[in-house]
């Protein structure tokens, strides 16, 4: 029984997806001639025609329709595996920054799946805040770091959208006719401003309670009933309990978390565990 070569399945598909002999040779970096040689050899190889001419545009056979979808498959393993190879052999020290509020949420299954995939690797995390740790990136001290603020000048994807809330411990009693009581952490904090600025266009009076550095401090406050605390779904403990429009409160814009890292980044390590956690989004 013949063998398919993957090489000429790669050439396949890229005919397939270029719609041209010639177009699919510019991708490839070879010329029309050998793609031609190429497509000779598969049906060769595969017993089959797989082209026929309708028009002035060459069209799959039946029989080029189901290697297609065979070819892709074959591929996806192919790479799949030379990927988890190299990704396993990866090795060296990957220092990660991370906001408190998703130390536990967001970060776990990542550090868990690069754990997975690349177990020699050694990772070192730096759980602070946003702003602190993107300017900690920009100056080199961590290679990624996971946050809420964007940069045009880094390169990164979406990891996560969540919900931001008006949190308060289990027991407090929310008095609608009272300046809100604010625990607020101090500047600069998206959460302070998206507060803010919704309290301002709802004419909603209210006061600072509570002001800390770091979200143990904005957690202890909450938890002491000492106000109402706008953070994103991660914060939420089982004492306590969320406020909404129903208590006289506006709706607050969601969050997005970020993955960034320095552009052009050619340190081979921290891009290819970039790389790994985003082909791993979504599963």
């Amino acid at each position: 029984m013949s063998t398919l070569d993957l090489e000429l399945l790669r050439t396949f598909i890229a005919v397939v997806d270029h719609h041209s002999f010639a177009e699919a040779g510019i991708q490839l970096a070879r010329t029309q001639s050998s793609v031609t040689q190429h497509m000779q050899r598969l049906e060769q190889q595969a017993g089959v025609t797989l082209f026929e001419k309708r028009g002035r545009q060459k069209q799959l056979t039946e029989a080029g329709q189901q290697l297609l979808r065979h070819a892709r498959q074959m591929l996806s393993l192919n790479d799949d595996a030379l990927n988890s190879l190299r990704e396993s052999s990866l090795s060296g020290v990957l220092r990660i920054g991370s906001p408190h509020d998703i130390a536990d949420t967001i970060l776990p299954p990542i550090l868990s799946h690069i754990a997975r995939s690349a177990p020699r690797l050694r990772l070192e995390i730096d759980v602070g805040r946003s702003p602190f740790l993107m300017d900690d990136l920009h100056r080199g001290k961590v290679d990624m770091v996971i946050s809420t603020r964007q940069d045009p000048n880094l390169e990164g994807f979406a990891l996560r959208t969540s919900p931001v809330w008006w949190i308060c411990s289990a027991q407090y009693l929310h008095n609608p006719g009272e300046p809100l009581p604010l625990i607020l952490v101090d500047e600069p904090s998206i959460y302070r401003r998206y507060a803010l600025e919704a309290l301002e266009r709802a004419n909603i009076p209210w006061r600072q309670a509570y002001l800390a550095s770091n979200l143990i401090g904005i957690k202890a406050a909450t938890r002491a009933g000492l106000g109402v605390t706008p953070r994103s779904m991660e914060m939420l403990g089982p004492d306590m309990r969320v406020l909404g429009e129903n208590d006289g409160l506006p709706r607050l814009p969601d969050v997005t978390y970020y993955l960034w890292i320095r552009p052009n980044t050619v340190n081979a390590l921290v891009r290819r565990a970039y790389e790994l956690i985003r082909n791993n989004q979504g599963h």
